[in-house]
């Protein structure tokens, strides 16, 4: 559990569509660091009695975003390749698509009524998901991630990544890198280490990365005296294979 003015709880999942379940809630908080993800997710949230629910796209940098006091969200952070085709993640890099009709039991999805989802049945309804075809994966992507040269095109190659993906294969590395960079000074890895480990140039190159993708610098990551709120942060998983 994380306390920096929202309580964040997160866990991994086992199915292969999903990155990671996770669920929070505000207090005395009024704005927070969003760190950058290449990652879209679904997210629900309930404020002063209304229930409502958006599908977020990627994040291509850190950014400050405002948060809804005394609010709880839960939110599914798909797995690199899954996608919906009727909202193409590549037109919500850094933006959002918000669903209608959402109430605290139900809400409408591609013309259907769907249960709203909890932290322990997101499986449950991905795979719903997956059996009607709401979301598709395409193996290419955790093929790729994992060191893998498919036998296609590098312009078909660059096509599928970026259209499942909303990003490039670069912009997804270097921001599952700035990520691990930031768990590790979080848990107390010197600097000069976490640059030999993950392959930066030297230690500017690694400021820039963090203040570009985490929006703190490595002294602010490791101080334990900082109360400011920031996004979800963990360590990237290893692509699942196809």
């Amino acid at each position: 559990m994380i306390r920096l003015g929202l309580e964040i709880e997160s866990r991994p999942s086992e199915l292969p569509h999903i990155e990671r379940v996770w669920r929070s809630r505000s207090d005395d908080v009024g704005r927070m660091t969003s760190v950058a993800t290449s990652h879209w997710e679904l997210v629900f949230w309930e404020h002063e009695g209304r229930t409502q629910a958006a599908v977020l796209g990627p994040e291509p940098r850190a950014s400050q975003a405002p948060v809804p006091e005394d609010a709880t969200f839960f939110g599914i952070s798909f797995a690199l390749g899954t996608s919906m085709p009727h909202v193409p993640v590549d037109r919500l890099v850094g933006g959002s698509a918000e669903i209608p009709d959402v109430t605290r039991r139900s809400f409408w999805l591609k013309g259907s009524a769907w249960h709203v989802p909890d932290y322990d049945n997101a499986e449950a309804f991905v795979r719903r998901m997956v059996r009607e075809g709401i979301v598709d994966r395409d193996p290419i992507v955790p093929a790729v991630l994992g060191g893998a040269a498919p036998d296609v095109s590098a312009r078909t190659l660059q096509r599928r990544f970026v259209a499942a993906t909303g990003l490039t294969q670069g912009a997804v590395r270097q921001i599952r890198r700035a990520r691990e960079a930031a768990v590790l000074i979080q848990e107390g890895v010197p600097a000069q280490d976490v640059v030999h480990r993950l392959g930066y140039f030297d230690q500017p190159h690694l400021a820039r990365s963090l203040t570009r993708y985490i929006g703190r610098t490595a002294t602010q990551l490791g101080d334990p005296a900082r109360t400011d709120a920031l996004s979800l942060l963990y360590k990237p998983s290893p692509p699942s294979p196809a």
